[in-house]
């Protein structure tokens, strides 16, 4: 059955998916790349995105189950990138490059329309104004019987939380204390609480892979 889950979600010891100040040069802000230092370790994040080597294992095995059966992404305008307001000459085409590394329709949250991105290597950026279940609805309708899988930022996230329109969401609790940034649990309803219940605890040798189903 077809879920909508996010995956891979890393998020800092005091809770913060992005560190303070995002920009151009710091997208997820000031310390923030250290959340994924996990990910990147790993065999299958670094095939993903043209590299060699990388590390097998628990994490690896964490890291290539997020990317699997998903056939649609959700993320907010902050994931795209950092451009506000209009999207003026619309030079701006992402921060992957000519050829993202998702493979498949990607919708973005933003109030502002845009024409849709055909991109290399099967990735289309479709811009959607009309919120989260807009989007939802359109990702379901190309993903089929894959999964769809909501991105971030934090603040898109927890929309889809405090919504209870997330099947399943993984989380990794890293070492990282960023002390400020976007926290991504805080704040949501009573009800997430009631909503949610936490499936797996899996410590490995350097961050907790956390895994909150829908009940």
């Amino acid at each position: 059955m077809s879920l909508v889950l996010a995956s891979g979600i890393s998020i800092s010891l005091d809770g913060f998916m992005a560190g303070p100040r995002q920009s151009h040069e710091a997208p997820l802000g000031v310390g923030g790349e250290r959340l994924h230092d996990w990910a990147w370790a790993t065999r299958s994040m670094r095939e993903l995105h043209g590299m060699e080597g990388g590390e097998e294992g628990a994490d690896d095995a964490w890291a290539r189950r997020s990317l699997e059966g998903v056939g649609a992404t959700i993320m907010g305008r902050n994931m795209f990138g950092p451009v506000r307001g209009s999207w003026g000459d619309g030079s701006w085409r992402g921060w992957w490059g000519e050829d993202p590394p998702f493979h498949h329709p990607v919708f973005v949250l933003t109030h502002h329309a845009r024409p849709s991105l055909d991109m290399e290597g099967g990735t289309t950026f479709h811009f959607v104004t009309g919120g989260i279940e807009e989007a939802l609805e359109r990702a379901r309708d190309v993903a089929g019987e894959l999964d769809v899988r909501v991105g971030g930022g934090a603040s898109t996230l927890r929309q889809f939380l405090a919504a209870g329109l997330l099947d399943q969401i993984h989380l990794v609790v890293t070492q990282t204390l960023l002390g400020g940034g976007e926290r991504l649990l805080d704040p949501l309803p009573e009800s997430f609480a009631e909503g949610y219940a936490c499936t797996t605890f899996q410590p490995t040798e350097g961050v907790v892979h956390v895994v909150l189903e829908r009940r």
